[in-house]
C-alpha cells in the first residue's frame, strides 16, 4: 500500500492507495515544525480509525511545497514505514520536461498537477490550483510543462483586506447573490469572489489568446469547489489530480526500478 503525502502551504493532505484505488484520506494543518513522532501518532490513530496501520503501508510518495518540512515527512517515512520514500523535486523521476528559464524553480505542486492532468486530458491544457496561491499552469499536449501565471489566493486576499483596513470586518468567503453589495459583508464577498471569477476568466482568455490553440481548462485545489458553477471559462473541476499525479510518478519509478 502507498502513503502519498501532498503538502501546500495551508494545508498537508495524507492518502493511502490499495494498488486499486484511494481507500483513506485525511488532512491536516501545515506545520513545518511539527516532528515525525508528532505527525506518526495523528497518523496512526486515523489509520486505526480506518482499519489500518503502519505495518501495512510499504511505500510512500510526498510532494511539499514547505522545504523545511520534507525533513520530518521523510524520517516519518522511515522510521515508521521503514522504507525510503520517494521525494518530488530530488529522487523522484517525472518523466516530464520542465520549459522554463529556472527549471529548478518549478513548484512540486504545479509538476505533479500537470502529470495528473496530463493523463487523463488530452490536447494542451491549462490547471488552475486554487490554495494559499491561485496557480495557472500551461500544460503542452505532450506533457511538457511550459510555464504559468501566480496570484494571491482568494483566502489569503480577504485577510489582506481585512488586516490593512480598519473598519473592514472578516468575513466568510462564499458566492454572494448580487454582484452590487447593499452592505458592507456583502460589498466584501462580491469583490473577492466575483473578484477571483473575473480573474480565471481574464487570464484564460489572455493565456489562450497567447498560445493561439484550443486549451482545456481543469480545476484543483482547495477552495476550487467555490467557483463550480460561477463560470463557464472552466471545462473541469478535478479534486484528484494532484493525489492522480503522485500515484502516476511512484508508479513510473517503481516500474523502473524492476
Amino acid at each position: 500500500m502507498l502513503l502519498a503525502i501532498e503538502q501546500g502551504n495551508t494545508n498537508t493532505l495524507f492518502a493511502v492507495h490499495d494498488g486499486e484505488a484511494w481507500i483513506a484520506q485525511w488532512r491536516a494543518a501545515t506545520d513545518s515544525s511539527r516532528t515525525a513522532d508528532e505527525y506518526a501518532v495523528w497518523l496512526s490513530q486515523l489509520l486505526h480509525m480506518a482499519g489500518l496501520q503502519f505495518g501495512v503501508l510499504d511505500a510512500c510518495i510526498i510532494s511539499s511545497v514547505v522545504p523545511q518540512s520534507i525533513f520530518n515527512l521523510r524520517n516519518l517515512a522511515r522510521r515508521y514505514l521503514h522504507v525510503e520514500p520517494l521525494v518530488i523535486g530530488e529522487n523522484a523521476d517525472l518523466g516530464i520536461e520542465v520549459r522554463i528559464d529556472k527549471p529548478s524553480e518549478a513548484g512540486a505542486d504545479r509538476l505533479v498537477n500537470a502529470l495528473g492532468a496530463h493523463i487523463v486530458y488530452p490536447g494542451d491544457l491549462i490547471v488552475i490550483d486554487s490554495g494559499t496561491a491561485t496557480t495557472f499552469d500551461v500544460i503542452a499536449a505532450d506533457g511538457g510543462f511550459e510555464g504559468g501565471v501566480i496570484a494571491p489566493g482568494i483566502n489569503l486576499s480577504m485577510e489582506a483586506l481585512h488586516s490593512a483596513a480598519a473598519k473592514l470586518p472578516r468575513v466568510a468567503i462564499q458566492k454572494p447573490q448580487r454582484v452590487v453589495g447593499t452592505d458592507t459583508v456583502g460589498a466584501m464577498q462580491s469583490g473577492v469572489f466575483w473578484g477571483y471569477v473575473a480573474l480565471i476568466e481574464g487570464l484564460i482568455a489572455r493565456i489562450k489568446a497567447e498560445r493561439g490553440t484550443p486549451m482545456t481548462v481543469i480545476a484543483t485545489g482547495g477552495v476550487a469547489s467555490l467557483f463550480h458553477g460561477a463560470t463557464t471559462a472552466i471545462d473541469h473541476f478535478d479534486p484528484d489530480l494532484t493525489i492522480r499525479g503522485l500515484l502516476e510518478i511512484h508508479r513510473r519509478n517503481t516500474a523502473a526500478r524492476t
